[in-house]
């Protein structure tokens, strides 16, 4: 026979959940333009309409709030600020690298919502 014995609650976890589930978007507005910040500076330049095209949305429903950002940069359906990242193919046959560049910007902002949170729902 196994038995298994786990003490302990998430008693804190569900508090922080139950103060947030009617949050104040201004946090997240904080993280949004903080994005929006880091995309554009990282945004590869050409013609500068691709950096300077970035935006969020805050998406909400009964169970998740989220932060999405978005660029509208769009040339004959081809979102821009994807085609930067993953590459694309050119008229003649070629292809042009992509560069890992929304990721890298983004990654310092998601760190930052992570130990928020985590000193939100640790503190005593």
């Amino acid at each position: 026979m196994i038995k298994v014995k786990v003490g302990g609650s998430f008693k804190k976890t569900e508090a922080f959940l139950q103060r947030n589930k009617k949050m104040k978007l201004s946090s997240l507005d904080k993280y949004g333009q903080e994005g929006v910040k880091a995309l554009a500076a990282a945004t590869p330049v050409d013609t500068g309409l691709t950096a300077a095209s970035w935006y969020y949305e805050i998406e909400r429903n009964d169970k998740t709030t989220s932060i999405v950002w978005k660029n509208s940069n769009v040339v004959d359906g081809t979102p821009i600020a994807i085609i930067l990242q993953y590459g694309h193919a050119t008229r003649n046959g070629g292809y042009v690298q992509g560069s890992e560049y929304i990721n890298d910007a983004l990654r310092p902002i998601f760190e930052r919502i992570a130990d928020s949170v985590w000193k939100e729902v640790t503190k005593g």
